[in-house]
């Protein structure tokens, strides 16, 4: 029996990663603004930054006491969370404290962005002066989303 078990997490791990458009089908109904291509690769590249110098907050717990204790930075959401129920309050908290917030199509990935084996559905980026141009870059283009109604 405990021979098995690697064998199918050889097997698990070998599923062939999908593609943005692929990931796009699994999106919930409130991933809205959802980042475009380029910019969820800008946003996970600052992540992994952000990551290295330990100025990411993750998990709807931490983030949602953070926005509470009003911490300042770029809210980064998984789209294809079930059940929404989970987080869907996030973007109405950022909303009143006028953080900017995005989606991106997988949770997954923004896991995997933050230097996690686990799946994650929040991420927060702190701004820092090691990746400052990044995260500016980033800033600028969530900002520009077009939010939804």
């Amino acid at each position: 029996m405990a021979r098995d078990k690697p064998e199918a997490a050889a097997e698990s791990e070998a599923a062939p990663e999908l593609s943005y458009r692929e990931q796009l089908d699994f999106l919930n109904p409130i991933a809205q603004p959802l980042a475009s291509r380029k910019l969820t690769r800008k946003l996970l590249k600052c992540i992994r930054k952000a990551t290295k110098q330990k100025q990411v907050r993750r998990g709807v717990k931490e983030v949602q006491k953070f926005i509470n204790k009003g911490e300042k930075g770029i809210t980064v959401l998984a789209g294809d969370t079930l059940p929404i129920d989970v987080y869907c309050h996030i973007p109405i908290m950022c909303e009143d404290r006028s953080i900017p917030y995005a989606y991106v199509p997988s949770k997954t990935d923004l896991g995997a962005a933050a230097g996690s084996k686990r799946p994650t559905c929040v991420i927060m980026i702190k701004p820092h002066e090691e990746y400052q141009e990044a995260y500016d870059e980033c800033l600028e283009e969530v900002s520009s989303l077009p939010m939804p109604l």
